[in-house]
């Protein structure tokens, strides 16, 4: 899987859709930037070191931020309060850019738990 396959699957939306989801590849990749972009559970995914960082996807009335860790949606609920969350993820609207600042927090939690993880062995 490569950064083709997400360009694929960006391609079947339309510019107001993928507007969106655009601008959150772009920022994951400028705060992840060894990683790969591939498709993991059917969605976009940068992944770093084979672990896949976050994911995103669009759906008929918004799009999902995926951080594929429940742990981290429960550590930054506090700056996801405009979101509506569930245990995987948050959704947020097709007009809507997510902060940097917040994809920086995600991401930082989640190398947070996954360097939790290793020193457990």
């Amino acid at each position: 899987m490569s950064a083709r396959d997400v360009d694929l699957y960006l391609s079947q939306f339309s510019a107001e859709q993928r507007a969106g989801l655009d601008d959150l590849r772009s920022k994951l990749l400028q705060l992840v930037p060894a990683a790969e972009e591939g498709i993991s559970y059917g969605m976009p995914a940068v992944i770093e070191g084979g672990i896949v960082m976050a994911g995103y996807a669009c759906f008929k009335n918004h799009l999902s931020y995926f951080p594929h860790s429940s742990i981290v949606i429960t550590n930054t609920l506090s700056e996801l309060g405009q979101y509506k969350c569930s245990k995987g993820g948050f959704q947020f609207g097709f007009d809507q850019r997510i902060p940097l600042q917040l994809i920086e927090k995600l991401v930082a939690e989640k190398r947070k738990l996954l360097a939790e993880k290793a020193s457990r062995g």
